[in-house]
């Protein structure tokens, strides 16, 4: 890892304001905070930005026996609504089929608990929604 990935991570962990870059620059910043934030919650980080012919997935994690597919948004302020209330019927629509592909590949069986969790990030403040939608 080189050190200005190792500084990137470390201001993330610590909550740094991400830098007013491109919105995907931004966007890769919140999701490493969001991340770390996991990580220390007790997730096991499974996959980062897994894409395949249906959608993409911020992250996959596992939480206990759980797979937990996970969306991050963030806002600089919430003049424009809570982050999580971004995550409308259709992104979670897309979401479900490529955790429904993603099972699939991976080997995982019809049993295995599945779980949609949303990460809001706001004005420095992170929020975890466990259980944010159902398949």
């Amino acid at each position: 890892m080189s050190n200005k990935e190792s500084d990137k991570d470390k201001k993330a962990q610590q909550g740094v304001a991400a830098p007013r870059a491109n919105y995907r620059a931004r966007g890769a910043y919140y999701e490493r905070s969001a991340a770390a934030y996991l990580i220390r919650q007790g997730y096991e980080l499974l996959e980062k930005n897994y894409r395949c012919r249906l959608g993409e997935v911020d992250l996959i994690a596992r939480d206990g026996s759980y797979i937990v597919f996970i969306e991050v948004k963030f806002r600089t302020s919430k003049a424009a609504g809570l982050p999580s209330q971004a995550v409308d019927i259709k992104k979670q629509q897309r979401i479900i089929r490529v955790a429904r592909w993603y099972l699939m590949c991976h080997g995982f069986g019809p049993d295995t608990p599945v779980r949609f969790d949303v990460i809001g990030i706001c004005g420095g403040q992170i929020q975890l929604y466990k259980n944010a939608f159902l398949a």
